[in-house]
């Protein structure tokens, strides 16, 4: 691993933060109902995992665009699942904003909001051949869509969607 800036990983993290800023002020009706109910170890393994998938992301250079090889398919896979996750923000906030709309899937994919970046950030791991995104991927993986699951099985047995 080459120690240096990552404008890749820049930019996957502008593509991960800047749709939740927005929905800050556009949380799901009864969202905070859920929160409450939260599982404490998924919880630290999300914060563990975001924090460590920043930092990997941002001081390697090997996430970068490099054209003299065909690891290059597995950023433009990331890429497209980066792209997947800003389609599922633009649907929901064009959507009724409810807890259904919040938890939906796209093409398939279940808790696509959780799931989508954290497929985007394995890939990407991939593409630099980094063990350590990949791990914290994982830990972020298990937290983040562990959560984002328990939430959804909450909701489908209230029927409150």
């Amino acid at each position: 691993m080459q120690f240096g800036f990552s404008y890749i990983g820049l930019l996957y993290l502008c593509m991960l933060f800047i749709p939740n800023l927005f929905w800050t002020t556009n949380k799901p009706k009864d969202y905070e109902k859920y929160v409450s109910n939260e599982n404490r170890i998924l919880k630290i393994l999300e914060s563990i995992g975001q924090i460590l998938v920043a930092c990997i992301v941002l001081i390697f250079r090997d996430f970068n665009i490099r054209t003299d090889s065909l690891w290059i398919i597995w950023l433009i896979l990331s890429a497209i699942f980066m792209l997947l996750y800003e389609i599922y923000w633009i649907r929901y906030f064009k959507s009724e904003k409810t807890m259904y709309n919040f938890y939906s899937s796209l093409i398939g994919i279940p808790v696509a909001g959780a799931t989508l970046p954290v497929i985007a950030f394995l890939l990407l791991g991939i593409y630099g051949k980094s063990i350590p995104l990949v791990l914290a991927t994982i830990i972020l993986g298990i937290g983040h869509i562990g959560t984002h699951i328990n939430h959804k099985k909450e909701i489908n047995k209230s029927k409150e969607y």
